[in-house]
């Protein structure tokens, strides 16, 4: 039977970053009180024994009523644990020493951590750990797990607590916990031999900052445009290095082509090639732009301020249902709306989570926006192109805002929210790198499979039943496109663009590609034959309709995975696709009612 240890400790004590530091796992790490929703575990060697390493939710009380203290509770009293250690912020052990007393109550071998060491001393707290170890009975170490130091003694602890270690039941944990009155005057007791500290914490240089970050009038159109500027950034660092790895994968498929091509049939290799490499070489060509996107977001979140971008929004954010926490995942979906989705992990009611998860796949993600800056730099004038593109991004905002009013009252919040602001902190580039590879990895196991499959299927369709002329009537892509020719009709779509959305539901990349397909050209040919099958007014009706439709596959596999519910998917589904059908209609028989 392995063994295990259990990481506790409130909020906003770095114990997932300590999680992350001891077994190289790629736990989240952030900001937000409550960051750690899941029971993350991952293994650790310790010696000769390989240990069970769980990460639980942060807690402020063993006797609260939240839900991260219930699956804590349950947790503690269901599952054997060998060894707690218990994790605390030495900058506020003020604060955190009564949860620290509380667990020793319990009973189990135990370790007290106090991280952020180096905050502390910034702050002028003095800890005598030694002497603290003392009085509680127990081995306490300070550490720095974003600094990486005293990794190692915490390790060598960790394995000689687990060699006297002996499982204790704690199937009555209630009844072990001491009245709050008795924690908390042992905790003062404490505090007066062992800690000294100044009257009043001071960090003059987050006070600074935040008279100007948080001010009521600047502190959001700042916010905005540092995001604006972050974006920038990343698309523009991102698109060479993506047009790189299109090279890199072009040349790779022309070596593999000319290699295979006296080995497997005509069939085969459009099969292979435009099928599984293009599928797969479409996901690679974004990992450039993801990976900075995540690089970049792990900074933001590591420094301090998206705490402070939720706190500045959390009010509005209420009246509709959802908090700040939701507004920073909107933003984080104009990069793609997967990891948005995985984000919604900080929230422990289910009815905010799937709330926000209704609410995310609006987004305007990076997929949607190369669709919108071909047709705008293809059917629209210069001084039109940024009108266009300014109220797609309205318009995302709005279906937003729209459905969280609308579905507030089917999914009730009941998470009181808790924003602490962290001091502000330069980030660590490890942590930042070591985030950005877990969130990748979690990525290309998400979405890989269905792009190709997605990619394959397109390129089936366009080619069976043999014989055929590709992407021809009598293909199968020919003959769904009539099947639903009359559906779209009222929409400004003919039979070829009704295919490119349905192609679009596996990804958005793949809708020019597939318009491709359909119109028989090559990429280079696209925009002449965009401009000789719709207008304007056709055009925009279009990226209306791929604004707001269902989200693709790789967005609803995450929310199945994340709610855990077919029933959120597919409102997700129905409701997208009724309200793009609704929009695109209203405008395109407006503007033909108008004349244009």
């Amino acid at each position: 039977m392995a063994r295990r240890i259990a990481l506790l400790g409130m909020p906003n004590t770095g114990k997932s970053t300590l999680f992350n530091r001891l077994t190289g796992a790629s736990a989240r790490t952030g900001n937000w009180p409550g960051l750690t929703v899941e029971l993350s575990a991952a293994q650790l060697p310790l010696g000769s024994d390989l240990v069970e390493l769980v990460d639980l939710p942060g807690i402020y009380d063993l006797h609260g009523m939240t839900e991260d203290e219930h699956v804590v509770r349950r947790f503690l009293e269901r599952v054997s644990v060998d060894v707690l250690v218990v994790v605390l912020n030495a900058a506020q052990i003020d604060r955190q020493l009564p949860l620290l007393l509380q667990a020793r109550a319990l009973g189990l071998p135990m370790l007290a951590v106090l991280n952020m060491r180096d905050e502390a001393e910034r702050f002028g707290v003095t800890i005598d750990v030694d002497r603290l170890g003392e009085s509680l009975g127990f081995p306490v170490l300070a550490v720095s797990a974003r600094r990486a130091e005293g990794m190692g003694r915490l390790r060598q602890a960790m394995a000689a607590a687990l060699r006297e270690a002996r499982p204790v039941p704690l199937a009555e944990l209630a009844e072990r916990l001491a009245p709050e009155e008795v924690v908390q005057e042992e905790a003062e007791a404490l505090l007066r031999v062992a800690v000294k500290a100044p009257h009043q914490l001071s960090d003059r240089m987050s006070e600074r900052l935040d008279r100007i970050l948080l001010h009521r009038i600047w502190g959001l159109p700042i916010f905005f445009l540092s995001l604006f500027l972050l974006f920038q950034f990343i698309f523009t660092l991102g698109a060479p290095l993506q047009d790189a790895v299109e090279w890199a994968l072009g040349l790779l498929r022309d070596g593999l082509q000319a290699t295979l091509a006296d080995v497997l049939p005509a069939f085969g290799q459009g099969l292979l090639f435009e099928g599984i490499y293009d599928g797969l070489a479409t996901v690679a060509s974004f990992l450039p732009v993801i990976a900075l996107f995540f690089i970049v977001m792990s900074a933001v979140e590591d420094s301090g301020y998206l705490a402070r971008a939720a706190f500045l929004v959390d009010g509005f954010m209420a009246r509709l249902g959802l908090d700040g926490r939701g507004f920073v995942l909107h933003l984080f979906g104009m990069g793609c709306n997967v990891p948005a989705v995985m984000g919604t992990r900080v929230m422990r009611s289910p009815g905010l989570r799937a709330l926000t998860m209704l609410v995310l796949p609006f987004s305007l993600c990076a997929a949607r926006l190369q669709v919108f800056l071909f047709f705008v730099a293809v059917l629209f004038a210069p001084n039109q192109a940024a009108i266009v593109l300014f109220s797609l991004y309205l318009l995302s905002l709005l279906a937003a805002m729209l459905t969280a009013w609308l579905f507030k009252r089917r999914y009730n919040v009941v998470e009181p929210v808790i924003l602490e602001l962290p001091p502000y902190r330069l980030p660590v580039p490890g942590t930042m790198f070591r985030t950005a590879g877990g969130e990748i990895a979690h990525f290309l196991r998400r979405a890989t499979r269905f792009i190709v499959l997605g990619v394959v299927a397109i390129w089936l369709l366009t080619h069976l039943p043999w014989g055929v002329q590709p992407a021809g009537p009598e293909s199968y892509a020919g003959r769904l496109g009539q099947m639903v020719a009359g559906v779209f009709a009222p929409l400004g779509f003919d039979p070829l663009l009704a295919l490119a959305l349905l192609f679009g539901f596996v990804a958005k990349e793949v809708v020019l590609g597939g318009l491709a397909v359909l119109y028989g050209v090559g990429e280079e040919g696209l925009g002449a034959a965009v401009q000789g099958h719709m207008d304007a007014v056709q055009a925009m009706s279009f990226m209306l309709f791929t604004l707001l439709y269902t989200p693709c596959v790789s967005t609803l596999a995450a929310i199945r995975a994340e709610s855990r519910s077919w029933r959120l998917t597919f409102t997700s589904v129905l409701w997208s696709l009724s309200l793009a059908y609704t929009v695109s209609l209203a405008f395109y028989q407006t503007a033909r009612w108008m004349g244009f």
